[in-house]
């Protein structure tokens, strides 16, 4: 049974934290298990280990959730934009915050630094072990790791809303 009104913290990088009661309606149910459902079925929510994965797999999977978000939100219509509750949260104002505080930053900086480096590999050499030799691989997975966190985060509130349990796993029931 979905909860009427959710507690909801989500530390952002650049905008601080949104916090509040949150009193979504029917339709930002709906619209938050759309959204649950593109974001846990994703390579952006999987703890990846240091050779694991294509770190181009990984910004595509970041920058598909702009579109899908978009689609999600358009479907919808201004009624999950509209906020709910005396702390004026709504499922557009929590999905937009996290596509332009934490998913833009990181697209905007590695996705040219990737492209770059990419075109300079050598016939021969496959992208997994190119990839592998980026120097700046480490600190763009560290990047990645930090976007996933805020990510799993977010879609545990999006999981409370549509009165689902988390389907990650190894993730904790939140706090009701």
């Amino acid at each position: 049974m979905p909860l009427t009104k959710i507690s909801v913290e989500l530390s952002l990088p650049y905008l601080s934290k949104i916090s509040g009661e949150w009193e979504p309606d029917e339709n930002e149910r709906e619209a938050a298990w759309e959204l649950y459902v593109e974001l846990i079925t994703r390579v952006s929510v999987v703890n990846l280990g240091p050779e694991e994965g294509l770190l181009r797999e990984s910004l595509s999977s970041l920058y598909s959730l702009f579109a899908t978000t978009r689609e999600i939100l358009r479907k919808h219509g201004p009624a999950v934009a509209k906020p709910k509750g005396k702390n004026r949260i709504s499922f557009g104002l929590l999905s937009v915050a996290v596509l332009n505080s934490v998913l833009r930053p990181i697209l905007s900086k590695w996705h040219p630094l990737l492209d770059d480096y990419e075109a300079k590999r050598p016939s021969g050499l496959s992208p997994l072990e190119y990839e592998g030799k980026w120097e700046k691989a480490p600190e763009l997975r560290h990047a990645l790791d930090g976007a996933r966190l805020k990510l799993v985060e977010f879609a545990g509130i999006l999981a409370d809303v549509a009165g689902v349990p988390s389907l990650l796993p190894d993730t904790p029931e939140r706090d009701k």
